[in-house]
């Protein structure tokens, strides 16, 4: 039913408590989990020295968190791997979504900003909305 999973991993908390779910249905299934994590590089305000190595550090940091969970998942017998991207969170897991043709997308929901984000989040009610397979999304 799920062969290949798409886990959306910000670093926080929220995908902590998801990947209690992830692992389950990973098992359950024998799925191949992709771990993605979408990262925003910083504006660019002026032409001053040093951007091009803030935007390498924010690779580096996200690639680490990307193999933690990776590393994490396949010492627990998960087969898995990781992804990490800059650019807006929601867009990039409903393309990455479409280009690994996953059969369902775990996320965590995420604070406040309105009415029905207070429930989910802007992100994963953006992916709820647009997704072409099943969503998880964990409180």
């Amino acid at each position: 039913m799920f062969p290949k999973i798409l886990f959306a991993h910000d670093g926080g908390m929220l995908a902590e408590r998801a990947m209690v779910y992830l692992e389950h249905v990973a098992r359950v299934e024998s799925a191949e989990v992709i771990v993605l994590h979408v990262y925003q590089l910083p504006e660019r305000y002026s032409a001053a020295d040093g951007y091009e190595t803030l935007c390498a550090q924010y690779e580096m940091i996200a690639q680490e968190i990307v193999e933690d969970v990776v590393s994490l998942l396949q010492e627990r017998d998960v087969t898995a791997r990781g992804i990490a991207v800059a650019g807006d969170s929601a867009f990039v897991i409903l393309e990455t979504a479409g280009q690994e043709d996953v059969s369902l997308i775990v996320i965590g929901s995420r604070g406040p900003s309105s009415m029905a984000e207070l429930m989910l989040g802007s992100v994963s009610l953006e992916v709820l909305r647009h997704a072409r397979c099943p969503v998880l999304v964990v409180p």
